[in-house]
C-alpha cells in the first residue's frame, strides 16, 4: 500500500557488529597469508664450519636437493648434515663455489606461494695465511708463527717435505719446527677439516740483532751447483735496505737479480752458470748481520759460497766424445740435452754409460793406465792436447776455462777430427829402441838412444808438452861444463827438459844422450808428425 501523502519511507536497520567481524575475518585472512609468505621459504649463508648452511622455515616444506658447482661448473659433491652442507671431496682454501639447493613446500601452501622455492650462494671457500712472515725470534725461543685466522691444518718444513699435522680444534698458531737461531721454511694451512693445503708460503726467522740482518740459500759457505739460484732474505724489507744497489758476484756470473718479495732477492745463473771449481761471492752494498750455517752471525759484506768442480768421469766422458781418447763412451740411457743447463748437471752429476776401447791391438802398456773415474796419465795428456787444440795453456788442469770449452763443444757437436791417437813405447832395454803406434797400428819402430848412466832418462808416462819443429837445446853435462846445441829438429818435450828429437850420431841403440831420446833424422821426421801437445811417451 502507498504511504499517505507527507509520510516519509521506512528503512532497515544495518547492526555495526557485523561490519567489525567481516574486517576482522579479512585481517586474519591477510594475516595468515603474510604467514604462509614469511614461513614457507628456505635460506642459504655461509657457515663456521661448513661450506654453508640451509635454513627451511616451518611451512618451508623438504628439501629437494642440493648441489654444488666449482667456477667452472663442474660437480662438487656434498652432503646435508643437521642443515650444514659438507663437501665430500677435500677443496682447496680460497676456491670459488656456488652452491644451489630446492626446497618443495606442502600443497597446503604451496597453491598460494608455489610449488618449490629455489635458493643458491656463491662463496670462498675460507683460506688461512701467515700475520707475518719475517719474523724476529729472541735468543733460547723458538717463536711461533700466527695466522690470520684459525686452522685445522697445517703442513710446515722444507719444499719438498712438508709435514702435515690436523688439529681437532682450530689452532691460531704453530711453533717453529727447528730451534736453528734463523731459516726458512714452508707452511701450508687449512682453515676447514674438509679443505686441502693450500698454496705454501716461506716464513723466515731471524735473531735478534743490532743490524739489519740476512738469512741465504744455500748458508754461506755450502756447495752448490753453478746454476742453482742463491737466494738472500733480509729482515727489513730489501728497499730500506738496499735501496735501488743490488748485490755483485764475483766471478762474474752470467744472470740477474730478481725481487722474489720485498723482504728476498734471488739470483738466478743463467747459461752455464757460475764457473765450476770456483768459490762465488756476493758483496752487499752495505755490511750487514749474515746469518751462518750454525746459526751465529757476523757482519760482513759478502756472502760465499762453494761451487764444485767438474767430476774427473764426466771429464772422460766428454774427452772420449771428442776424439781424445783412445776409448768411445756410450751413455746407458738417453744422451744429455744439448742446453748448457743440462751439460752443467751432467759435468756435477755424470751419466751412466760405459767405455770400450776404440782401437784394435791396443798395447798393454796404454790399458794398464787406463781407469774410469779416477785420474791418470791418459786423461791428464787427452786434457792437455784439448787445451793445445782450443788455444789454452797446456797444462792438463780442468779449470772454469776448459769445463767451459768442454761443454760448448758437447752442445755444438764438435770434436777432434783427422789426428786419431798416438802412443810412444820407448824401451831402454839394449839395442834401445822406440815404437810409435797410432789408431791400432804400430807405424815405426827404431832405433833410440836415451841417457848415459850419468843422465839417464827417467822411467814412466808423460805427456808431450811442447813441439817444435827445430830449436836450440842447452843445458849441463855431467861434468859441469855447459852445452848449447842449435838447430836441434823434430823436438817433442816431455817430463822436464827430456824431449824425443832428431840427432846426429853415428849409431844408435845404446845410452849415448843426457836424457832424452834421439832418433836418427829420417825417423825422427817420421815420427815428429805423431806427436802433437798431449801426447803419452812411456820409457821403460
Amino acid at each position: 500500500m502507498p504511504s499517505p501523502i507527507g509520510t516519509a519511507p521506512r528503512r532497515r536497520r544495518r547492526w555495526p557488529w557485523v561490519v567489525a567481524i567481516g574486517g576482522a575475518l579479512a585481517l586474519v585472512v591477510a594475516g595468515l597469508v603474510a604467514a604462509v609468505f614469511e614461513w614457507s621459504g628456505a635460506s642459504l649463508a655461509k657457515d663456521s664450519t661448513a661450506l654453508a648452511r640451509l635454513d627451511v622455515q616451518t611451512f618451508g616444506g623438504s628439501v629437494e636437493h642440493v648441489r654444488a658447482f666449482d667456477s667452472h661448473g663442474r660437480p662438487i659433491p656434498v652432503a646435508l648434515r643437521d642443515g650444514r652442507i659438507v663437501p665430500r671431496t677435500r677443496l682447496a682454501p680460497g676456491q670459488r663455489v656456488t652452491v644451489d639447493a630446492i626446497v618443495s613446500r606442502p600443497g597446503s601452501v604451496g597453491w598460494l606461494v608455489g610449488d618449490t622455492d629455489h635458493e643458491s650462494i656463491t662463496l670462498k671457500t675460507p683460506a688461512a695465511h701467515p700475520r707475518e712472515r719475517w719474523l724476529t725470534v729472541s735468543g733460547g725461543s723458538r717463536g711461533r708463527i700466527a695466522f690470520d685466522q684459525p686452522v685445522r691444518a697445517v703442513a710446515v718444513g722444507a719444499p719438498d717435505s712438508l709435514h702435515r699435522t690436523a688439529f681437532s680444534r682450530p689452532h691460531g698458531s704453530v711453533a717453529i719446527p727447528s730451534a736453528a737461531a734463523a731459516g726458512t721454511v714452508e707452511v701450508a694451512t687449512a682453515p676447514r677439516p674438509w679443505e686441502k693445503l693450500g698454496r705454501p708460503r716461506s716464513v723466515t726467522w731471524f735473531p735478534a740483532s743490532g743490524a739489519p740482518t740476512v738469512v741465504a740459500s744455500p748458508v754461506p759457505g755450502a756447495t752448490t751447483s753453478p746454476t742453482a739460484p742463491l737466494r738472500l732474505t733480509f729482515s727489513k724489507p730489501v728497499g730500506d735496505i738496499l735501496g735501488r744497489a743490488r748485490p755483485t758476484l764475483s766471478p762474474a756470473t752470467a744472470g740477474r737479480w730478481r725481487r722474489v718479495d720485498g723482504h728476498t732477492l734471488a739470483f738466478q745463473p743463467t747459461g752455464y752458470g757460475a764457473p765450476m771449481g770456483t768459490t762465488v761471492r756476493a758483496t752487499l752494498p752495505r755490511e750487514l748481520a749474515i746469518v751462518g750455517a750454525g746459526g751465529s752471525t757476523a757482519r760482513s759484506r759478502t756472502v760465499s759460497w762453494t761451487i764444485p768442480p767438474g767430476s774427473i768421469l764426466r771429464l772422460q766422458q766428454l774427452l772420449a766424445q771428442d776424439g781424445y781418447l783412445p776409448v768411445d763412451w756410450q751413455a746407458s740411457g738417453a744422451a744429455v740435452a744439448r742446453t748448457p743447463s743440462a751439460q752443467v748437471r751432467a759435468a756435477v752429476d755424470p751419466p751412466a754409460g760405459s767405455f770400450s776401447w776404440r782401437y784394435p791391438n791396443t798395447p798393454g802398456q796404454l790399458k794398464a793406465m787406463w781407469s774410469a773415474g779416477r785420474s791418470n796419465e791418459i786423461t791428464r795428456g787427452a786434457l792437455m792436447a784439448f787445451e793445445n787444440d782450443h788455444g789454452m795453456t797446456a797444462d792438463g788442469v780442468a779449470g772454469p776455462q776448459v769445463w767451459h770449452a768442454l761443454l760448448a763443444d758437447a752442445i755444438s757437436g764438435g770434436g777432434r777430427s783427422g789426428v786419431g791417437y798416438s802412443y810412444v813405447y820407448v824401451s831402454r832395454n839394449l839395442p834401445e829402441s822406440l815404437t810409435l803406434w797410432h789408431d791400432g797400428h804400430d807405424v815405426i819402430t827404431t832405433p833410440a838412444n836415451t841417457g848415459i848412466a850419468a843422465a839417464p832418462t827417467a822411467t814412466g808416462t808423460y805427456p808431450v808438452f811442447e813441439h817444435l819443429p827445430v830449436g836450440t837445446m842447452s843445458g849441463t853435462n855431467p861434468d859441469g861444463s855447459h852445452y848449447d846445441d842449435p838447430g836441434i829438429r823434430y823436438i817433442s818435450y816431455f817430463n822436464g827438459g827430456d824431449a824425443v828429437h832428431a840427432f846426429d850420431r853415428a849409431s844408435f841403440g845404446t845410452p849415448q844422450s843426457l836424457g832424452c831420446v834421439e832418433l836418427p833424422l829420417s825417423a825422427a821426421a817420421k815420427v815428429y808428425p805423431y806427436m802433437p801437445i798431449g801426447t803419452l811417451v812411456t820409457i821403460t
